[in-house]
């Protein structure tokens, strides 16, 4: 019986793809095994110990005979009491690590979008610094004209 109290998630994904994905997949796969695994244990005990508890509580006429059954048919409704104790703990434990990688691929999400923004405000600040560079220019181009215009110079010699 698997009384095993978390299973860990392994690092790494061991070559398969790259990057963090591939390794969240396969460390998600390798814990999918291991529960199924776990499951199939815990279930495969259960049925077996019913099994057995039923096959003890035949009624026999020897008196020794039946205080073995009892103690047999104890052991076997202990046996199926922690087998159903450890499936219950599986599945707060399934429970768990859906709402935490829910969160988690959310956290990631928010996380890509922060890179992309921050991306996105870098860029705009690159062009608001090439198109003030351009106006300064180009109003320093202007103001040369400006001041060098003979219409100017002709203005201010008539009053």
């Amino acid at each position: 019986m698997n009384k095993a109290g978390g299973i860990g998630i392994g690092g790494g994904g061991g070559g398969v793809g790259s990057g963090p994905t591939a390794a969240a997949a396969a460390a998600a796969a390798q814990k999918q095994k291991a529960l199924m695994q776990r499951v199939e244990t815990d279930i495969a005990n259960i049925v077996d110990n019913f099994t057995q508890l039923v096959n003890v509580a035949r009624i026999n006429d020897t008196s020794v005979r039946n205080s073995q059954e009892a103690f047999m048919m104890e052991m076997r409704a202990a046996r199926m009491v922690q087998a159903a104790d450890s499936l219950l703990k599986l599945v707060s434990e399934l429970k768990q690590t859906a709402i935490f990688s829910g969160f988690a691929s959310l956290n990631d999400h928010v996380d890509q979008r922060i890179s992309v923004f921050n991306q996105l405000a870098e860029k705009t600040d690159s062009m608001l610094a090439r198109v003030g560079e351009e106006a300064a220019a180009s109003l320093k181009e202007l103001e040369t004209h400006y001041y060098s215009s003979a219409q100017r110079t002709s203005q201010t010699l008539e009053p």
